[in-house]
């Protein structure tokens, strides 16, 4: 296997959690904002796994809410490496909605976003070596 791919596969950053009922808006569904946080959070992960320098945000793409977030089940956050550039790296978000109590998983929202890897004085430096 290439060094790039390899390290594309050893980035890939799985989390795990419980939708509580404190994270759940008036319809028992997850908020959009704490996904997209808990989606910001997973991507940086992956992209300091990939390039291990410092990462800022810089963009958030479409974000697909496709399906809602029950109070009461599991989500599983995957994040990919998916593009590669100079100075940036784009990471795509999925969140799979598993049930606690049976084995059925689908998918809920998908969504990608860049990072630009910064020096100590947060100027934009190459992602890679």
């Amino acid at each position: 296997m290439k060094e790039l791919e390899k390290r594309i596969q050893e980035s890939e950053t799985r989390i795990f959690k419980a939708v509580f009922p404190n994270t759940t808006n008036h319809y028992d569904t997850l908020f959009g904002g704490t996904a997209m946080a808990l989606m910001d959070e997973v991507a940086f992960i992956a992209a300091t796994r990939f390039s291990r320098k410092r990462v800022v945000t810089v963009s958030s793409d479409r974000i697909d809410f496709e399906k809602p977030i029950p109070a009461g089940t599991i989500i599983e956050l995957v994040a990919r490496v998916v593009q590669i550039g100079t100075k940036s790296i784009k990471i795509k978000v999925d969140i799979i909605i598993e049930q606690m109590y049976s084995s059925h998983r689908e998918k809920a929202i998908t969504g990608e976003f860049t990072f630009v890897a910064v020096d100590e004085n947060k100027k934009a430096i190459p992602i890679l070596e």
